[in-house]
């Protein structure tokens, strides 16, 4: 399968140099050339599958013909080796629990998933290796929140590979820091003074820069990697499967809970392979900046403000290129047209954050339900959503704990850490301050 450049001014790729550069050379997302709609026989017998089953099915889709199918299938089952169960809320609003992967939350698998495919790569590839230096591989990976731990426990001792997760200073929860902060070995936090977007253009602009680019070989791990996002369409797939078991698969809507929109993109690719879900809807917090799309056709990014709902404090969602180059015939993102094609499938909804404390406080007395502040934006927009005859299924995208301070002030309790997440607030706090400037974080990386 070929790559090319959301930008479309870039050589086109093959799956190793698109896993490996990250992004493209005019500064584009990669695509894959063709999206394989998956046979009627496997959606008719997907309800008897396991998780892993149907992953190996839908990876094959994308990674079949670059992969090894027997490495492939390792690959798979080596990075599931959990669930993500449904369960259901209240009346047809289920819950699609994301957060049962090592680091409780919904980007254990892609960041699993991109470990393992990168160090495929480099085992094809180290015998022709000049020297460890030359074969070195450094990812860089701006995080608001759930990215960076899922990141580096996924990379955490993987030989040959060099992980700096910058993030933004004290936006992020405390459980959610310790878990990049104190793994060290290969791992190394940046801690930059500013927000996710400043994280997120140093990363950017790294892989732009010739000299840095000739010092040292770059990647990145965020969902502008096509190794990172397209796994995570493994869970709509699963999710369709549990709901077909249960009875409830017919006028499926789907709700994700969208920062960066790498999630619901993959959701949307998994729809073009076939996926039978009816429509989908991206919960916002009070970066509207799609929701506001979705209204208008007009899209102004901007800075993004800090919510309850950190990791979905986004300004410029990266992974919307991706979705107008899905849906558009000149790839224009004010297109009337592209605009018709995205709002027939997509609607929106935003939360403030008075509501999501609401919304939060109001599902665990009617229901008993801890939601996180991200997976109460999910559930709102279907009890606010739902039309007569749909089930809907939002992603709860990460487990409570992990915003214990929030949640326990919210809902007057205490939520119960498990002991996963525990371990690692015993550790030490290892990062390295950094400011928001690129020649600041040029100078750190060169030296």
């Amino acid at each position: 399968m070929n790559y090319y450049s959301t930008n479309g001014k870039a050589p086109i790729a093959d799956l190793q140099k698109a896993v490996v550069k990250g992004l493209a050379e005019d500064r584009g997302l990669y695509m894959p050339e063709e999206i394989k709609i998956l046979p009627k026989v496997f959606f008719d017998n997907i309800q008897d599958m396991s998780f892993q089953q149907i992953a190996y099915n839908v990876a094959s889709a994308f990674f079949g013909e670059d992969v090894d199918l027997d490495a492939l299938q390792d690959i798979v089952y080596d990075t599931l080796s959990f669930d993500c169960p449904v369960v259901k809320v209240k009346d047809d609003i289920y819950s699609l629990e994301l957060f049962h992967g090592p680091t409780l939350a919904f980007k254990d698998v892609g960041a699993r998933f991109m470990a393992r495919l990168l160090r495929y790569f480099t085992s094809q590839t180290s015998q022709t290796s000049q020297s460890s230096q030359s074969s070195l591989i450094n990812v860089l990976v701006a995080t608001s929140g759930d990215t960076g731990s899922a990141v580096a426990n996924g990379f955490l001792g993987v030989e040959g590979i060099h992980v700096y997760v910058l993030y933004p200073k004290g936006k992020v929860s405390p459980i959610q820091e310790c878990q990049f902060t104190t793994l060290g070995k290969n791992i190394t936090a940046i801690e930059v003074d500013g927000v996710f977007d400043d994280c997120q253009a140093l990363v950017k602009n790294a892989f732009m820069d010739e000299e840095l680019n000739n010092h040292m070989k770059l990647t990145s791990a965020n969902s502008i990697n096509v190794a990172r996002f397209l796994p995570q369409a493994f869970y709509y797939f699963n999710a369709y499967a549990r709901m077909k078991a249960l009875g409830k698969a017919e006028n499926l809507v789907m709700c994700v809970p969208s920062g960066n929109f790498g999630n619901i993109c993959s959701a949307l690719f998994g729809h073009a392979m076939g996926l039978p879900v009816k429509r989908f809807i991206a919960a916002n917090n009070a970066n509207d900046i799609v929701y506001k799309y979705l209204q208008t056709g007009q899209y102004e990014p901007k800075a993004s403000v800090q919510t309850l709902a950190n990791a979905m404090d986004v300004g410029d969602p990266s992974n919307f290129a991706r979705i107008i180059n899905l849906y558009s015939q000149n790839n224009k993102l004010t297109d009337v047209a592209t605009h018709h094609r995205i709002t027939n499938l997509i609607s929106g909804a935003t939360y403030s954050d008075d509501q999501i404390r609401e919304i939060m406080r109001q599902c665990y007395a009617d229901t008993g339900y801890i939601l996180d502040p991200h997976g109460a934006c999910g559930y709102q927009a279907l009890a606010d959503g739902l039309q007569e005859g749909e089930t809907g299924v939002f992603c709860e995208t990460a487990h409570p704990a992990k915003f214990k301070e929030k949640v326990d002030e919210i809902l007057g309790i205490d939520v119960e850490i498990p002991e996963r997440l525990a371990a690692f607030m015993k550790g030490e706090k290892q990062s390295v301050p950094m400011t928001k400037h690129f020649e600041d974080f040029k100078r750190y990386l060169m030296q």
